[in-house]
């Protein structure tokens, strides 16, 4: 008799791309959101700011659209808190921003590098096991580190307030991936992580 997995779908491939596909999905329009109420506050206080958050939320707009589409053909469907990922966008976005455009800055460094950590984790489970999907997420990956990279270089300093928020935000970008995943990402993670060993 063999043993019962302790999570259903647990080690079964297809399950887990959906989950990818469903998180991926939701955490860009949790981006478009952030972005959406940064520009809201930065076209009145930092109109010098405008084109690069508009640029960086066409980006977001563009990558949820890529992978909405990547759906139907594995059987995933959008999150079921995608609510949570609107009011916490949008939120996120409007705190960071009435705190000043380093505060902009710092918010898209800790999304962008949690982002980063997970997209590299699905590359290297997907790179045998879903190639169309895994040129999609490199991709997009490019992008990304595109605007991690402009988040780093517009800091004008690293002092406090990069010290306490970056790791704040990153861990509310990785609770919000937990919490869309129903938990299941601990388990998605770990399967990652192996397949990157094979």
């Amino acid at each position: 008799m063999s043993p019962t997995p302790i999570r259903s779908g647990m080690c079964d491939v297809d399950v887990t791309i959906r989950r990818i596909l469903k998180v991926n999905h939701a955490g860009e329009f949790g981006a478009v959101r952030i972005y959406g109420a940064q520009l809201l506050v930065a076209r009145r206080l930092f109109p010098d700011m405008v084109p690069a958050l508009e640029e960086m939320r066409e980006d977001e707009i563009d990558h949820c659209r890529l992978f909405r589409e990547a759906m139907p053909a594995r059987g995933a469907k959008p999150c079921r808190v995608m609510a949570f990922w609107s009011l916490g966008g949008y939120l996120l976005g409007l705190m960071t921003s009435l705190g000043g455009r380093n505060m902009i800055w710092i918010c898209t460094e800790a999304v962008e590098s949690t982002v980063h950590r997970h997209l590299e984790d699905q590359l290297a489970f997907l790179a045998k096991r879903d190639p169309e999907l895994h040129a999609i997420i490199a991709s997009i990956q490019e992008q990304e580190l595109a605007h991690l990279r402009k988040a780093e270089d517009s800091q004008k300093r690293r002092g406090l307030s990069h010290a306490l928020l970056l790791p704040l935000i990153s861990a509310l970008t990785d609770l919000m991936i937990w919490l869309s995943t129903w938990g299941d990402s601990s388990w998605m993670r770990a399967e990652m992580a192996g397949a990157g060993k094979d």
